[in-house]
């Protein structure tokens, strides 16, 4: 405990000096607005470090750091006072972003995988002065501007942030906010290892399984792992178009919906997509659920040809056949088959879910927390969809704060069945955090729920984050004025 207390004082050192030479920045910047400047100026004033108290023993110093300093806030009297950010390196690019109050306390959030931060700087403007813990007040300010997949990315970390916030505010878990947890671990989902013959790739599903924990996998069954083999594909021709054979363009392959492509998967092809289930299903037994996904951009028919084809591996579910908006196509995929389907990544809000949950198009919803609408919107999602005997899994990559917030939604969501890890094998994922509680984030394949921890229950290791920025920005949560200035009419109605 001593040990631990240490090195709290020294990180807590470390981040009173930089956030010094930020504020004193802040104060000389001719931008800074004049009332933010006098808030600068007051916390430079009073308080008390703990990297002064080194001299006094536990007890001492526990009673000292606690005997004046109201830790938890005075919630009603909270305001939002900045918003600032960092890019990790997580798949590629994500973006974690921290508001901060005039109290002291923060909340961290984070912009999905492959978007932008400036999905949240945007909104900015429009949250600060607010009271972070009026969630559904400023969910509601800036809901209008978020939008489909990646474009909710910064509704969704703000809304992330916000619940960090109340629960440290109020001194309880995110969980408890959403009204109490159904679980004290979350179960969860990893890709299923490949490798470069059988053998190997043995040893590396009984090591994911056995040793790791993993008790529910998921897999690709895609046409590209086919595409080189004569005789598998009609029309693969297309898959080459645009600048490169994933991405490229508007006109890109990537960018063409599942009924315009044109391709077809011989007779051939489903055969050797179905030789490359089996043997995965050989490795992992039947007892484990095994989920499918990327079968790559083919129509309904194609769609309905390869579930048939795969319906004897009793798989978990078939993810994403074709894009969400098509309910009806979903709905004629799902009553064709007998493997349940699932879709929901990419949709931001209830109310764009309700097609599907009406009309049974799936048999699972899969929202993304940062794209759905956040810890709320997404709990709402799972109790609409249980009404109507549809389950819930949910879909996560992203960094250690995204996961969490994941995890206090699917504690306090009874129909849950399983949320994704997408980092399973990227060794300082985890040391991206600590937890405030004291353990693990993750132990044989379940997620540790924070029983007692505040907020979502982490605080950023920050010289491991810093470790694994961006290339492309590897700035650190430094101010971000050029967004404090509103600059338009938001009202979209007349």
């Amino acid at each position: 405990m001593k040990s631990y207390l240490k090195q709290v004082i020294e990180d807590n050192k470390k981040r009173e000096q930089q956030y010094a030479i930020e504020r004193q920045a802040e104060i000389d910047n001719p931008k800074t607005l004049d009332n933010r400047r006098d808030f600068l100026k007051k916390t430079a004033l009073g308080g008390i470090s703990l990297s002064a108290l080194m001299g006094l023993s536990l007890s001492d110093t526990l009673a000292e750091t606690t005997s004046n300093v109201n830790r938890l806030s005075n919630p009603s009297d909270l305001k939002i006072t900045d918003m600032r950010y960092c890019v990790t390196s997580v798949l590629g690019r994500t973006a974690i972003i921290r508001i901060d109050t005039n109290q002291g306390i923060y909340g961290l959030g984070e912009v999905r995988d492959g978007a932008d931060p400036r999905y949240a700087l945007m909104l900015k403007s429009r949250i600060l002065g607010e009271n972070p813990c009026n969630v559904e007040r400023v969910f509601k300010i800036i809901k209008q501007f978020g939008g489909q997949g990646r474009q909710a990315g910064g509704v969704c970390g703000v809304e992330m942030a916000l619940w960090d916030l109340c629960g440290k505010a109020y001194n309880v878990p995110a969980w408890q906010l959403l009204g109490g947890r159904y679980r004290d671990k979350v179960r969860l989902y990893a890709d299923t290892p490949e490798g470069n013959n059988p053998k190997e790739q043995q040893e590396r599903i009984k090591y994911r399984t056995e040793v790791q924990g993993y008790t529910w996998l998921k897999m690709d069954v895609s046409i590209r792992d086919i595409i080189n083999i004569p005789g598998c594909l009609v029309n693969p021709e297309i898959m080459k178009q645009g600048s490169n054979a994933y991405q490229g363009g508007y006109m890109s392959y990537s960018n063409t919906k599942h009924p315009f492509t044109g391709i077809q998967i011989t007779e051939k092809g489903l055969e050797e997509l179905a030789k490359r289930v089996e043997a995965v299903r050989n490795m992992v037994g039947w007892e484990i659920p095994i989920s499918t996904d990327h079968y790559g951009h083919i129509d309904m028919n194609n769609c309905i040809r390869l579930g048939k084809a795969l319906e004897k591996y009793r798989l978990a579910w078939l993810e994403d056949m074709v894009p969400w908006q098509y309910w009806q196509q979903h709905k004629t995929i799902t009553e064709a088959l007998e493997t349940p389907t699932l879709t929901g990544e990419d949709i931001y809000l209830l109310e764009n879910f309700k097609d599907l949950i009406h009309n049974h198009a799936v048999d699972i919803v899969h929202p993304d927390l940062a794209s759905s609408g956040g810890l709320l919107e997404t709990k709402r999602i799972g109790d609409y969809a249980e009404e109507f005997g549809i389950a819930m899994a949910m879909h996560q990559a992203g960094t250690p704060v995204s996961f969490m917030a994941n995890v206090h939604c699917a504690a306090a969501t009874q129909n849950f069945l399983s949320l994704e890890h997408h980092s399973v094998d990227l060794p300082w994922w985890e040391d991206m955090v600590k937890t405030t509680w004291g353990g693990k984030m993750i132990e044989k394949g379940y997620a540790n729920v924070p029983l007692t921890a505040p907020g979502l229950g982490i605080e950023l290791n920050d010289e491991v984050v810093k470790q694994h920025l961006n290339k492309s920005d590897t700035s650190y949560f430094e101010p971000t004025t050029e967004w404090d200035e509103k600059r338009s009419w938001d009202r979209t109605w007349s």
